[in-house]
């Protein structure tokens, strides 16, 4: 249940419209449902504004479907991530309204309106093709989120004069996403052409010693562009998520 939903159940019995028997039945449900192998957390939309995501790695299709059930159950919009093609065509085959993204490797399901957050865009910018996973991943946890965001992707610094065109839709940005692999070095590159929040996704991609992601990780944390913010690797859905809550404080702070 989300705070819009709760409004509208109080103002329902307010109004006279629900007996106040049938919202306490409705609100039985929060905080959580138990169903054994996972608690769903029905009161994270309240807190934070956005319904329990499911991780798919690690789970079974059975756990997944039945996670993703109990969310749809209560009008909850839902988003799998990392689930593998042969779970995600169980899901599908279960909940039919589920949309697949294999390069993106989610799930999701629109039960009710995404809010948009008003305001700049968000630029994803991922470094090489083969970072386009990850910042798949990215775009799909923004959608869910009421982000709205530019692509630009394959602009690392091996040809630098490619990012460099796409320096109006950095200035033009709210926040922007960099996704590298290799030496991880377009954060700092795009950290020192702007002033907004850069948040560095270092990404698994790259020959030996990048060591799965630990060099740009390491490059990403050690950046000479002051105030990077730097999330784990791999983790498109983790900057997603870091987009949202600044976006959000900043028009918090404006409506006031």
């Amino acid at each position: 249940m989300d705070e819009a939903r709760l409004r509208d159940l109080l103002l329902r019995v307010q109004g006279g419209g629900t007996q106040v028997e049938d919202a306490v039945a409705e609100l039985r449900k929060l905080p959580f449902a138990d169903l054994g192998f996972a608690v769903v957390d029905h009161h994270r939309a309240l807190r934070q504004g956005v319904p329990e995501v499911i991780l798919g790695e690690g789970k079974t299709e059975e756990q997944i479907v039945g996670i993703a059930r109990e969310l749809a159950r209560t009008g909850q919009n839902v988003l799998v991530t990392r689930i593998s093609d042969a779970k995600a065509v169980a899901l599908v085959r279960e909940m039919p309204a589920m949309r697949h993204n294999p390069m993106a490797r989610t799930c999701t399901m629109e039960s009710a309106p995404i809010t948009p957050i008003d305001g700049p865009k968000v630029a994803l910018v991922s470094a090489g093709t083969s970072d386009i996973p990850v910042a798949e991943e990215c775009a799909e946890t923004m959608h869910v989120l009421g982000l709205s965001f530019e692509r630009v992707f394959d602009v690392g610094v091996a040809g630098i004069h490619r990012l460099l065109h796409k320096q109006p839709v950095l200035q033009a940005a709210g926040v922007v996403i960099v996704i590298a692999g290799m030496e991880g070095a377009l954060a700092s590159v795009v950290g020192g052409l702007i002033d907004a929040p850069v948040i560095a996704v270092p990404t698994s991609i790259g020959y030996g010693a990048s060591l799965n992601g630990l060099a740009a990780l390491l490059g990403m944390l050690t950046s000479c562009a002051s105030g990077i913010t730097v999330v784990n690797i791999d983790n498109g859905f983790g900057a997603a998520f870091a987009a949202a809550r600044i976006l959000r404080a900043r028009k918090a702070k404006m409506g006031t």
